[in-house]
């Protein structure tokens, strides 16, 4: 079982296949790395070398009690990069994931990165007047309380979530271990600090080309935030995928598959 262990002595579990430039999966808030299953073979045909990152308190990586915030776990990113001698690197984040890569990039920048990838995430999720697209209902005002109770995901918007059963049995077709969801109380502190960073000064400094997604049918925020993000920078793209929540890599795999296709595709056609 490949492992690395970071600076501040944390065992991190990640899954290593195929061969050529590297592609770099890093799942959401409680979600582990067989998250990505459905993205693993494609990838790997292509022609792609596939990694997918369990982050600490994820997964089979280790649990500790410290490093319940956003900076550490960029760091985490780059002691992954580094350790691997990634170079060339295809970052791909879905939800919490894909501001984990904003923070690694606001600490290293992008000088192993070829590209950023995200899948249904607001670099914002407080809203504000010159930011509407956060997470339905939070506002400075009760961002110390918003996220203490599991009744804070249901946010009453999009579609309904995947059935657990049918996606287990996906993954594991696919070669995960299955679904599975760690949102612990051990973790509200990682989602607090998630949930209060405003990343959109380093999306719009990001130098190299950026795919921003969003779910049409998000349940946690407006899809009009893919747009918004994009507008930020001009090597920024976006894409809308039709019939798909929060969890766009599972509620359209096909979809999904074919767009990071596209996009990796074009930077290694460019580079």
């Amino acid at each position: 079982m490949p492992r690395i262990t970071t600076n501040d002595s944390v065992g991190l579990h990640y899954y290593d296949e195929g061969d050529g430039q590297p592609v770099l999966l890093v799942s959401g808030y409680g979600a582990p790395a067989d998250d990505w299953a459905l993205q693993w073979a494609p990838l790997r045909s292509a022609g792609y070398r596939v990694i997918s990152l369990d982050r600490r308190w994820h997964g089979q990586s280790d649990r500790p009690s410290w490093g319940q915030r956003m900076s550490r776990h960029g760091k985490d990113i780059d002691d992954l990069i580094t350790a691997l001698d990634l170079r060339g690197v295809v970052a791909v984040g879905q939800s919490m994931g894909a501001n984990t890569i904003w923070a690694y990039t606001s600490l290293f920048g992008t000088a192993r990165l070829a590209g950023i990838a995200t899948i249904d995430q607001s670099p914002k999720m407080i809203n504000s007047p010159d930011w509407p697209h956060g997470f339905y209902g939070l506002t400075d005002d009760n961002l110390g309380t918003f996220f203490t109770t599991p009744e804070a995901f249901a946010t009453g918007h999009g579609r309904p979530w995947p059935d657990p059963a049918e996606l287990d049995t996906a993954i594991k077709a696919a070669g995960g271990r299955g679904a599975e969801s760690l949102i612990t109380p051990d973790t509200y502190p990682l989602l607090l600090d998630h949930s209060r960073q405003d990343w959109r000064d380093v999306v719009a400094r990001a130098d190299v080309p950026v795919l921003i997604t969003a779910g049409a049918d998000s349940q946690f925020w407006p899809a009009e935030h893919a747009a918004a993000t994009a507008a930020l920078n001009s090597k920024a793209t976006f894409t809308l995928f039709e019939d798909a929540g929060h969890t766009a890599h599972v509620d359209q795999p096909d979809a999904v598959n074919e767009r990071l296709l596209s996009f990796v595709g074009s930077i290694r056609a460019g580079g």
